[in-house]
């Protein structure tokens, strides 16, 4: 009789903290809808022909990009993400109205970012909609991409700038891109573009990583002979530091990579940067990444919310596909609890609509240091998206 009365105690905790959690969960859909309806409401009159998107704060004031800049398809597909959490028609109508803006870039060749653009706003604009034309764009933009391919490297060349500086360079970041060449392949049936996706990442497994599977953001290389001429990390304290965003691409990237080739390779690498980046001082309890695991100065030093967002989305992949994977899970939710906190998710009708706070874009040049930045936004809404999902499959 006592065993049964535990068990009805045990199923009633379990009952109330679902219904906890739920509650919780709307709670943050509608601070998120209502702060994303003050960014839409303070970005368009200021918005024009040329600056089409908001990437984040300088000096108080909302600073908006051109459709070229790196982040331009991030808020976008934000725009696009909470139309699919919400179902509600005018996400549709102002996600179109930030997407379309992107179009010219399909041909732009001088940038490795084709993914963080296009696939992010026209791939979730094909996603939602079905037109083709969306599906058209997308493929030139993939075609684009993959002439910046270089065989004898075995990678994707990344920055064109700084030529007295590399010659071929190719950052962590990249294995971010790889997603839409695969995508491209399966759409056109095209194998080169898997078979770039899948040799520029296992380049960067053979490059990238050291000895305990932290990255290098920048590894240079002959273009000629595909040696590497230099290991650099030109966003982190050092070339020897671990650059926590840099940590949070590969673990995506990676996962990714498993996730769309089940090549095991690509799970083992995953499996490897998860570990390291668990054994960091209150990762696993769900604490933000400062920007740089070897900054000098923690905890006095800025965080990197954008780092801790992508890390909850990747792990939350790399729990339905990994032996360790509640472990992971458990992880991915702590951080995104984390993130929704006071502390990091901003009032609404504050920070110019942005909905993090306290990320950090490039220390060293002192640029967006502790500032809301939109790619955290993205992946803070991907983590949402993947934490709704899976507790759907519980």
């Amino acid at each position: 009789m006592n065993k049964l009365k535990t068990f009805f105690i045990l199923l009633v905790l379990f009952a109330c903290s679902n219904q906890k959690e739920k509650d919780l969960e709307i709670d943050l859909i509608d601070h998120v809808t209502r702060q994303l309806e003050y960014a839409v409401e303070i970005s368009e009159p200021v918005r024009d022909s040329i600056l089409t998107s908001p990437r984040t704060i300088v000096d108080g004031e909302l600073k908006l990009v051109r459709s070229r800049d790196w982040t331009s398809g991030f808020f976008p597909g934000n725009l696009w993400m909470l139309y699919e959490i919400t179902g509600d028609e005018k996400w549709k109508e102002y996600a179109l109205e930030y997407t379309l803006p992107l179009e010219q870039e399909q041909w732009n060749g001088k940038t490795h970012d084709m993914g963080f653009k296009m696939f992010c706003s026209f791939g979730k604009a094909y996603k939602n909609t079905g037109d083709e034309a969306y599906k058209k764009i997308l493929i030139q933009s993939a075609k684009t991409l993959v002439t910046r391919f270089n065989p004898a490297v075995g990678c994707i060349r990344s920055w064109d700038h700084n030529t007295d500086k590399w010659d071929f360079p190719v950052i962590i970041d990249n294995m971010m891109n790889l997603e839409f060449l695969l995508w491209a392949a399966v759409e056109t049936g095209d194998q080169s573009f898997k078979d770039i996706a899948i040799t520029h990442a296992q380049t960067t497994i053979k490059n990238h990583f050291r000895d305990d599977n932290s990255s290098y953001h920048v590894i240079d290389y002959n273009p000629e002979t595909g040696e590497v001429e230099n290991k650099h990390t030109h966003q982190g304290f050092a070339h020897e530091s671990a650059w926590a965003r840099g940590q949070a691409w590969g673990l995506y990237g990676f996962t990714m990579m498993y996730r769309e080739t089940g090549m095991t390779e690509f799970l083992i690498q995953a499996e490897k940067i998860a570990a390291y980046l668990l054994n960091k001082p209150g990762i696993k309890d769900g604490e933000i990444p400062y920007w740089d695991f070897d900054a000098p100065n923690i905890p006095d030093e800025p965080y990197d919310a954008s780092a801790g967002a992508i890390i909850a989305a990747a792990l939350f992949d790399l729990g339905k596909i990994s032996a360790d994977g509640k472990l992971y899970t458990e992880v991915a939710k702590n951080i995104l609890e984390s993130l929704s906190s006071e502390k990091f998710l901003a009032p609404v009708g504050e920070n110019k609509g942005f909905l993090l706070l306290h990320s950090t874009g490039h220390k060293p040049h002192n640029s967006e240091v502790d500032v809301p930045i939109v790619y955290a936004d993205y992946y803070f809404l991907e983590s949402i998206i993947k934490r709704n999902n899976f507790e759907k499959t519980e």
